[in-house]
């Protein structure tokens, strides 16, 4: 497999349709598994947390693949949105910004929380970064991944 080189690109408020619609794109598999794919809903889910200066678009080779939005809060960072486009996923992609991620995190001495749909293949992904299940509510399943020491 070729190594991937993902760079991060901003977002401006302009791109909150293309970032719904990836969303909707990476989200929609695991959604109709449940019976809960209603694309109103995730736009409007992601519309209310969307912020530009925090927002994120996963660059490879010049193409936006997916997006990450991280938020800063008083004892943490919460991992808000990470997808990635199904035709880009399983080569290494994620787990390359998400390790960034990671690093950048423990050298502030932070642990990083997240949630996950439930019955999605993300909860193994986060498990398999280091990420411990909190709490589990009807649809999301709530991860922590503390900081290690270097």
């Amino acid at each position: 497999m070729r190594q991937v080189n993902p760079t991060l690109a901003s977002t401006t408020h302009d791109d909150i349709e293309t970032l719904v619609q990836m969303r909707i794109d990476a989200m929609r598999e695991s959604l109709e598994r449940i019976g809960r794919f209603e694309p109103r809903r995730a736009r409007d889910r992601f519309v209310s947390s969307f912020d530009s200066a925090l927002c994120k678009f996963i660059v490879v080779d010049g193409v936006s693949v997916g997006f990450v939005q991280i938020k800063p809060a008083a004892d943490h960072l919460l991992l808000e949105h990470f997808y990635v486009l199904p035709e880009y996923q399983g080569k290494g992609i994620g787990s390359t910004v998400l390790s960034a991620i990671l690093a950048d995190a423990d050298s502030q001495s932070v642990s990083i929380r997240l949630g996950a749909l439930r019955d999605s293949d993300s909860n193994r992904f986060y498990q398999r970064h280091g990420f411990l299940k909190t709490a589990e509510s009807e649809w999301d399943i709530y991860y922590v991944r503390e900081p290690h020491r270097a």
